[in-house]
This record gives C-alpha cells, structure tokens and sequence, in this order.
C-alpha cells in the first residue's frame, strides 16, 4: 500500500517481486488494456490473465458483466493477501487497511490464517547429530495485535503471584499479626541474665516517650519476658495506653514516693497481657515534686522502692515526665539504662545537648552505673529530607547506641490509646506495630551480647 493509496497488484508485479516497469496498479486505475472511462467497452481488449472487474465510476443499475473469453481450463488469479483465496482485485469484503493511527471499526474483527505448525521433534526422537537442530520450546507470547492467544495453561494473570514467596499484602500482614501476637508462646526473645531497668527519658515533649515505653514493654511481654512499667508522668499516659485505672483514690507511684508504700501493692497486672505489671500515676503526681524537696534522699526515693520489690522482673521501663525535674532525677537514679526515643525533627535534637549534660551529672554524683544506652528514633517520614538529616547526624553522634529500626509515622499508633490498646495488640499487622517489635528484638540482642558490662 503506497501513501498515494496505489498498491502493488501481484498480476502486474508478480507475487513477491518489486514493482515493475508498468509501475503499481491503484484499485481507481484501469488496467493496461481496459478502456478509460466514458469510452466503449470491448470485451475483447482486456487482458486475458484478469477477471473483468466493475468499475467503481460506472453505473451500477442495468450493469452487465462482460463474459470471459478466458478458455475454461486456466483458473482465475488468486490474490495472495486474501487468507480466503478470493480472487485478484475482488471488491473488498471487509474495509480497506486504515492507515496512521485511525481506529479501525468495530464491526472489523481481523482473524489471522489458520496455519499448521508441524511437531517439533523431541531430542530423543531426533536422528543422530540432529540434535542440534531442535528448535527448545519458546515461552515467548505472540506478538501483541496479531490476535493469537497464550494456551490456557502458560496463560499467567498479572494479579497472581510468580514466585512463591511473593505472598500478597493480606498474608503477609497476617504473618506479621501472628508473628508479633505469638498466641503459642513458642517464639520467645533473648532475657537478660539480670533485671535491666530503663529510664524513657526526653525533655522535648511529644517524641514518642510514654508510646515507645507501652509498646516494647508489650512486645517483651507477648515475648516471654516478665516486664514492669513504672508510669512516672502526672499525665498518667502509659496507665492509659495499658488500661490500667488511674483515677483519683487508686494506689499509685505517688504513695511509693511520699509514703514508702511497698511497691508490690500498687502493681497492677496488665488485662490480655501475661508476664505485664504496671504501676499507674494519677493526678497526685504532680505535686509531689514540691513534696520531695523537704524528703530525706529524694533523689533515691524510686531506687530503694524497685529494690525492695520481691519478684524478679526481666525489664522495668520507666516512662518520664517531659522535664527535668525530681521525678526524671529520681528515674535516672533508679536506671542502669537510658533509652532516648529523638523525633526527627530539628527541635528534637535542640534540647539533646542539655538532657545529656544532666545524665552525666547524675552518673557523676549519684548513680555511677548509669549509661546512655539506646537512641530510638521516632516519627520518621520518609517523604522528607528532613527526617533523613536528622538521622544521619544522630547516627554519625552516637554511632551503635542508636537502634537499626526506625519507628515510621503511623495512624495506628495515635489510635490505639484510645482503645486502651497498645498498637502491637489494636493492629499487630500494621508497618508501626512491626517496627517496634524490631526494636524490641534488638534491644533484647543486644542485652544478651553484653550482660554485665554495664554493672562495672
């Protein structure tokens, strides 16, 4: 087919070959030999290798088809383009190729020649030194447009997985659930050959303190390990993430501080969570900052309380209050370990500098043993250089003390206290519940490699 809508007719050209002199046949143009048009027609001038055909400028009513002087024993030309075998230069049955990107119409529905593929030999019943010779089976699909389509078996839909461990989002959400759930209790984390007492503590309010502390205390829990959360914030927020009643009138960590009141009888055991106790905080909390001034050893008020407990925990994580007061003093005292969850964010690591300063003056004076342990970074937004920034620079400053997981910003997170729920039970699947059972893992590692290092 020519851009000028000529074609080349195998009658002219001959199958296969080039255009010839006479140069290429339009289906408007007459045939060397036929009358032009307006002219007289004779039968007896047209070329004796062509069928005549009805011009398509002729009157159609009244028409009559020139009989063939062809003699009867020479068949008709055959055009090679035609699968069904019409004869040369017929009308079109169907419309002519649309050239460009024109739409063809939708009553066309092209279907390709049915074409007999011989049986490829197989190497075994090849002849010998013919082996070579077989052509291995293709995977190949056919080539879009020509409408061949793929044997139902090798047929692969774009939804299906084609690997096996490609699992789809539902089931791996689902082996994450039961992974960080572990209703058997087969699946346990590493403890600690001595009870490792951790201090959450932050100045920078609204990093992630009292959340991080529910979470790996639940993640430890659900783990096989005996855990204590000692809920020092007035706000009473991680009394709230356990649903542990912290109302007016309820014995809480107050009573321990101002009125000796042994620690056993203010515990409470966590509701779906073995192996978790927590000591809650209300409102009373608040002033007892102003009450401890005038209290013999102050400072080691919480210390001789954890001490004198007779069970034996794996874990006591201590959530602090957004300052630096008493009652973080008195955590810092209480603590073999300081874990620091940094938002990342630049006010974050503003108020690092200083909250380091004041665990160094109580490592000086009142607690030797006490160690900057872990850094968790919290509140990463990944769509944000920011957040990459910040985690450099923490991780250039403290090197292997900050944890390998990060804690994402996640919507189930915010939501789970308000269920009474910590996110590794509301939504155990979720990508915050995984990560801070990561976090978890690695610090119940790490804690296995190095026992007593931080007792010297």
């Amino acid at each position: 087919m020519h851009d000028d809508g000529r074609y080349d007719d195998p009658r002219v050209t001959g199958p296969g070959e080039g255009t010839s002199a006479a140069g290429p046949v339009s289906r408007e143009t007459n045939f060397e030999g036929w009358p032009a048009s307006g002219e007289p027609h004779d039968p007896s001038t047209r070329p004796p290798d062509c069928d005549p055909v009805v011009r398509r400028d002729a009157p159609q009513a009244g028409a009559v088809r020139p009989t063939s002087s062809v003699p009867a024993n020479v068949p008709p030309a055959r055009d090679p383009h035609d699968p069904n075998g019409g004869p040369a230069n017929a009308p079109a049955s169907r419309p002519a190729p649309v050239r460009g990107n024109a739409a063809v119409p939708a009553r066309y529905e092209p279907q390709p020649p049915v074409v007999a593929v011989p049986q490829q030999p197989t190497p075994e019943s090849a002849p010998d030194g013919a082996a070579g010779t077989v052509a291995p089976p293709s995977d190949t699909p056919p080539a879009a447009g020509y409408g061949a389509e793929a044997p139902a078996s090798t047929y692969v839909s774009r939804e299906t997985p084609t690997r096996e461990e490609d699992d789809p989002p539902l089931a791996m959400e689902a082996m994450r659930a039961v992974q960080i759930l572990n209703p058997s209790g087969e699946v346990t984390m590493p403890r600690p050959e001595r009870t490792r007492v951790m201090c959450v503590a932050n100045q920078k309010g609204g990093v992630g303190k009292t959340t991080t502390t529910v979470n790996l205390a639940v993640a430890l829990a659900l783990h096989g390990n005996r855990v204590l959360v000692v809920d020092l914030d007035p706000q009473g927020n991680a009394s709230t993430g356990l649903n542990v009643p912290h109302h007016t009138g309820v014995p809480d960590v107050y009573d321990c501080l101002i009125d000796s009141v042994p620690l056993e009888e203010v515990a409470q055991a966590v509701e779906g969570i073995p192996n978790l106790w927590c000591v809650p905080a209300t409102i009373d909390l608040a002033g007892a900052e102003i009450e401890l001034v005038s209290v013999v050893a102050r400072e080691s008020r919480l210390a001789r309380a954890i001490a004198a407990y007779p069970g034996h925990f794996d874990y006591v994580f201590i959530d602090c209050p957004p300052s630096l007061g008493l009652l973080t003093v008195n955590a810092l005292v209480a603590a073999q370990e300081v874990l620091i969850p940094i938002q990342c964010e630049y006010y974050a690591l503003e108020g690092l500098n200083q909250l380091i300063q004041n665990i160094n003056l109580v490592r000086q004076h009142l607690n030797p043993k006490l160690e900057v342990s872990t850094i968790l970074l919290t509140m990463y937004d990944r769509r944000t250089r920011l957040a990459d920034a910040v985690e450099q620079d923490v991780r250039n400053h403290f090197g292997d003390k900050v944890l390998e997981a990060v804690i994402p910003r996640n919507v189930r997170v915010s939501e789970a206290p308000s269920y009474g729920q910590s996110v590794m039970t509301y939504d155990p699947g979720s990508r915050g519940a995984t990560s801070y059972f990561e976090a978890a893992q690695e610090i119940a590692e790490r804690g296995v490699k190095e026992p007593v290092s931080r007792n010297a």
